[in-house]
């Protein structure tokens, strides 16, 4: 027993090491990231904080009503959004909805794509799953600190953490879309020459669709619940007031901010989730 404790792994030095190194040579790579990751959050929230409250709260609105064709959700979108201006919390719920999408956008562009070549290669599905355990399990705050090293504060960071913890739901659900497609439709696919991206595209992909759609509300709910701890590396947003309120034993601002988390989650899961009359396998 104290042979093995005297003989201590160097894991935390090769970590170490190896942030290091990618300080020294890599710094343009992470600054060309951050200023690529900086200009999409920017654009989302200008297009969320530009125009006056009310103006996006009636255009949520009516998309809300072109999405589902009935009145009820768009009076529900209506009137979360409404409750969320009352409290005063419209500018930090605008900066999670930025972080939120532009984690979800990163997250569905390297997923699917990756989830898609998963369920193609199972050998390299197979190495992968360690690494996907590895990103959710591994706690948040042991690769936020390379993060700060790499990105410093702010919004970048944040979405960075987010997106390590959030990218396996949509890699996850790709691949059991992708490699769910009955075997009979892929035959028939053959059988009129279809090449291997005209089968991509007009059976895999469509047959996955429900399941990549669950994936995109899977990346959309992590994503809101890192939210504190994006704000612990600087990145405005609702969780701003709610460590302000933990550190202050502000029950009534923790409540206050946990309800417009919720009317926020339930708002963007009922907009993305695959709607029953589109023909999806539900």
């Amino acid at each position: 027993m104290d042979f093995l404790t005297q003989y201590k792994l160097p894991l935390g030095q090769w970590a170490k090491a190896l942030v290091d190194w990618l300080t020294n040579n890599a710094a343009w790579f992470f600054d060309g990231i951050a200023v690529g990751l900086e200009a999409l959050i920017g654009g989302i929230l200008f297009l969320l904080q530009a125009p006056d409250p009310l103006v996006v709260v009636g255009f949520a609105t009516a998309l809300a009503f072109l999405v589902r064709r009935n009145i009820g959700f768009p009076l529900f979108v209506l009137g979360s959004l409404l409750v969320i201006i009352n409290l005063g919390f419209w500018e930090e719920t605008t900066n999670t909805l930025a972080l939120v999408l532009g984690a979800t956008t990163v997250c569905m562009a390297v997923g699917v794509p990756i989830g898609v070549l998963a369920a193609h290669r199972p050998n390299f599905y197979t190495a992968l799953q360690p690494v996907l355990d590895l990103m959710q399990t591994i706690p948040t705050f042991v690769y936020l600190i390379p993060a700060l090293i790499l990105f410093g504060l702010g919004m970048v960071p944040g979405l960075i953490a987010t997106v390590i913890f959030a990218l396996p739901a949509p890699i996850r659900l790709t691949q059991l879309g992708v490699s769910s497609t009955p075997t009979q439709l892929l035959e028939a696919g053959h059988a009129f020459g279809a090449t291997r991206w005209q089968l991509l595209w007009k059976i895999e992909l469509p047959y996955a669709l429900p399941q990549i759609m669950a994936g995109l509300t899977q990346t959309i709910m992590l994503s809101l619940s890192m939210v504190v701890i994006a704000a612990l590396v600087g990145a405005d947003g609702l969780g701003v007031p709610t460590l302000r309120a933990l550190n202050t034993v502000n029950i009534a601002m923790g409540f206050e901010v946990g309800v417009a988390i919720v009317l926020i989650a339930i708002v963007l899961d009922r907009f993305f989730r695959l709607n029953r009359v589109t023909g999806g396998r539900q």
